[in-house]
């Protein structure tokens, strides 16, 4: 046996918590509570666990099933949404059993690839959706796509839990490292401005977005004396928002939104599903 890249163990470790975490939420449902829906459009929790699966068996470099969705999807609106969704409706019809033993075979087989991982953190290997992305760039893909759909079964079976795991916090900068595009390309702050979050409860963080003069965003640690919008929130309902969970209208009676009214608006409403 070969010893992954000291670098990916960390990732690897939180990866491992979380998905285990999913196997012993989902090992004890009945019948009903794996069609229960959660905040991902049109998914329920069948779905969501479909989804992880599939995830897991094209990360093994598993064939992808050959299925044709049916046309009554609402849900599937572009490519993107038509590819992830094969692995899902292939397995709709599962039973929970079926449903709890190939994610525990697929925990198994991807433990056993990943302990024995010989790839250096930066070697490059393909993705059908993100072109060439690194082994490291990748893991933390998988470490983040995990742990957010651990915190949607969750909320949908209401067992809360793991808000400030190891996977919570790779999460987190997954999150903040989007928060440049979407403020300063999708929502269009103007230049020379500052956006900040402020972030309470389990996982807590202040950050500022700054758009520089030539319209690029960042993001650092360093609060900015006059920002265009502050955002203050709690940590779940910036998952949520962020990740297209649910709408910043819902939540509003969580959140506190300080300047320009209209950007905020453009921001918010720039957050999209993330799969």
């Amino acid at each position: 046996m070969t010893v992954p890249h000291p670098s990916l163990q960390p990732y690897i470790d939180a990866w491992t918590q979380s998905i285990e975490a999913i196997s012993e939420l989902v090992s004890t449902l009945v019948d009903g509570e794996w069609n229960r829906p959660t905040e991902c459009t049109g998914w329920s929790v069948r779905d969501v666990v479909s989804h992880v699966i599939g995830g897991e068996c094209e990360a093994l470099g598993d064939p992808r099933p050959i299925h044709s969705l049916p046309r009554d999807l609402f849900h599937v609106v572009d490519e993107t949404t038509r590819y992830v969704e094969v692995q899902v409706d292939v397995r709709r019809h599962h039973t929970g059993p079926e449903m709890t033993s190939e994610l525990e075979y697929i925990i198994i087989r991807r433990s056993r690839q990943l302990r024995n991982e010989r790839r250096k953190p930066d070697d490059l290997i393909p993705h059908p959706l993100h072109g060439k992305i690194s082994v490291a760039d990748f893991l933390i893909a998988r470490v983040f796509n995990v742990w957010l759909h651990e915190q949607d079964l969750r909320r949908a079976l209401r067992q809360p839990g793991n808000v400030n795991s190891p996977a919570a916090h790779i999460a987190r900068d997954v999150m903040l490292n989007k928060l440049p595009r979407v403020i300063a390309e999708h929502a269009g702050a103007p230049k020379k401005s500052a956006v900040v979050f402020d972030v309470s409860g389990p996982v807590e963080f202040l950050r500022t977005v700054r758009v520089d003069e030539e319209g690029n965003g960042s993001v650092d640690r360093s609060p900015s004396l006059g920002p265009i919008v502050t955002f203050t929130m709690d940590w779940e309902t910036f998952t949520r928002v962020v990740c297209g969970r649910t709408k910043a209208k819902r939540v509003a009676d969580r959140m506190k939104v300080e300047g320009d009214t209209e950007l905020a608006e453009r921001i918010l409403g720039s957050f999209s599903l993330t799969h």
